[in-house]
């Protein structure tokens, strides 16, 4: 069986959620693997998460829709081979339930005023370009402590 990536995840949460803004998917993405994190223990995907001026990003995602505000669930079919889990779909499908009727925006400002965002920038302006890493550690103890 193929190893879970980003890209599965994204195109899981597209065809459960319809089309969206490249920005609210990344949010969505991120949420996910932090919650997996805590509640499962393990990562959801490997793929790194990155400090980016607006919040939490895959590099590897946004290498896929760059240069687009819009993705469908079409956009990832070529990179997404791998099968979700029972356990990958519910941590999916209740980050979906908490955050999937929040903006992008929303989403966006709310990731800024967290901890494992901040731990990764210190030292930057909000406007700042970085690639800094948004480690496993940091999310699962904040998001562990809530």
């Amino acid at each position: 069986m193929a190893t879970v990536t980003v890209f599965d995840v994204a195109k899981y949460i597209l065809v459960k959620r319809g089309d969206m803004s490249a920005m609210k998917l990344q949010k969505l993405i991120y949420y996910s693997q932090a919650w997996s994190l805590v509640w499962d223990d393990v990562p959801l995907f490997d793929n790194r998460i990155e400090a980016w001026a607006n919040g939490p990003v895959s590099p590897d995602l946004y290498s896929r829709h760059r240069g687009q505000y819009g993705v469908s669930a079409w956009d990832f079919r070529a990179d997404a081979t791998g099968t979700l889990s029972e356990k990958q779909i519910e941590t999916i499908d209740a980050v979906l339930e908490a955050y999937g009727g929040k903006s992008a925006q929303w989403l966006s400002d709310q990731t800024h005023a967290e901890l494992p965002w901040k731990k990764a920038r210190v030292g930057l302006l909000d406007s700042d370009r970085s690639n800094s890493p948004i480690t496993y550690e940091s999310m699962a103890e904040y998001y562990g402590s809530l």
